[in-house]
């Protein structure tokens, strides 16, 4: 099990993850405790089946670079959240099936440009 994952943001870039990720996608947003908030960054609970399935930290990097190869990847509903991402003005860039067969996914910018990727349950 994973507990958490990490992803960057520039400094002032926290409200854009939180429109990303609570705006949009409806993640509720987690306190930090406070020698952590004072560095800057949010915290968001990922909703899994049945349950909380982890946490997603955003933290400030000063010489921030999005991450446009290395992602997350979280298991969800994707037609929804495809449907919410395409309403708000993000891309959705869907895989091809062939890739890993079996498997119906995308691939998504969060607010402030870092790649996440988003897959079906049960593969479709």
């Amino acid at each position: 099990m994973i507990h958490h994952v990490q992803v960057g943001c520039p400094a002032g870039g926290e409200d854009q993850q939180r429109h990303f990720y609570t705006g949009i996608l409806g993640w509720p947003e987690l306190p930090k405790p406070p020698l952590l908030a004072a560095r800057g960054g949010c915290w968001f609970a990922v909703p899994g089946f049945g349950g909380p399935a982890g946490e997603l930290h955003v933290g400030v990097e000063h010489d921030f670079h999005p991450a446009t190869k290395a992602h997350p990847a979280f298991v969800a509903d994707i037609v929804t959240i495809a449907a919410a991402l395409l309403a708000a003005g993000f891309p959705v860039h869907w895989a091809d099936p062939a890739e890993i067969p079996g498997r119906r996914r995308f691939h998504t910018h969060d607010g402030v440009g870092n790649r996440v990727e988003f897959l079906a349950p049960d593969g479709h």
